[in-house]
């Protein structure tokens, strides 16, 4: 698994995650650059769920927690309407670097 960074972009944190979409579970990395947000995933045959955010385009970065282990994660509201669900162990960390980037 690779991602193709564009010119002057660094990664700023990157951790393993899984992206919740219509109750099935997608395990991959959520990666933050200092220009976007990536989802990518671990297996080639789940590659169309491939993720990249621009900061322009988040409208909310919201937390949740879930279940009686709590499971904590983010989801990340787009303009365009769109919800991206990550559940992640550092969910702090991630927040608040996504909020001080868009």
């Amino acid at each position: 698994m690779t991602v193709s960074l564009k010119p002057n972009e660094v990664v700023l944190k990157a951790g393993d995650t899984s992206q919740v979409i219509d109750q099935t579970t997608v395990e991959g990395k959520l990666i933050v650059t200092n220009q976007r947000i990536y989802f990518k995933t671990m297996k080639d045959d789940t590659a169309r769920f491939n993720l990249e955010i621009l900061f322009d385009n988040i409208l909310e970065i919201i937390y949740f927690n879930r279940g009686l282990f709590s499971v904590k994660g983010l989801n990340v509201v787009t303009r365009d309407g769109m919800t991206y669900s990550f559940p992640l162990r550092k969910r702090d960390e991630f927040g608040q670097l996504i909020n001080r980037m868009y």
